[in-house]
């Protein structure tokens, strides 16, 4: 019997690590499990900053994405190095917090290969994921459309093995 391969390991990253990306870790991981990749990707989500550390997600993105039947309960965390080796695929919702993701590599080798996680909606033309924190609630919306656009076109690509293709 062949060993068997480690799974996937995705994470997505945003500034404070209370809305955009645990949203992305919880409508991903909603995605997985209903497409039955449970046993072959792993997600996880942090923030470039550490002032939420131990946070849960922001209660407004909470019950926005409650209504569209995603759990989020996530525990705020900040980036580490260790994580651009321990995971496969970075991706971040925004230029700023790529930049400083980028700084925190510190030009050292990883494995992760970082990537703007609008790069992967197919049905909206945003560049970025925007924050939705001092805004109303549809800045929140907002966030979950993109969030499922592109989370949709990362399970396709998981089913279709081209996600971490070179």
């Amino acid at each position: 019997m062949p060993p068997a391969s480690s799974p996937t390991r995705i994470l997505f990253v945003c500034m404070g690590n209370i809305c955009r990306s645990p949203a992305a870790e919880g409508v991903m991981q909603h995605m997985i499990d209903e497409a039955g990749l449970g046993n072959e990707v792993q997600v996880d989500s942090a923030g470039t900053i550490g002032m939420h550390a131990g946070n849960p997600p922001d209660s407004r993105m909470r019950k926005a994405a409650s209504r569209r039947g995603y759990t989020l309960n996530h525990a705020a965390r900040q980036l580490r190095p260790s994580d651009l080796e321990a995971f496969d695929l970075v991706l971040v919702m925004d230029e700023f917090n790529l930049a400083d993701a980028n700084q925190l590599a510190g030009g050292a080798p990883r494995k992760a290969r970082m990537h703007l996680f609008c790069e992967y909606c197919t049905e909206h033309d945003h560049t970025e994921v925007p924050d939705p924190y001092y805004g109303g609630p549809e800045g929140f919306e907002e966030v979950l459309n993109l969030l499922e656009d592109g989370c949709a076109e990362l399970v396709r690509r998981l089913q279709n093995g081209t996600l971490l293709a070179r």
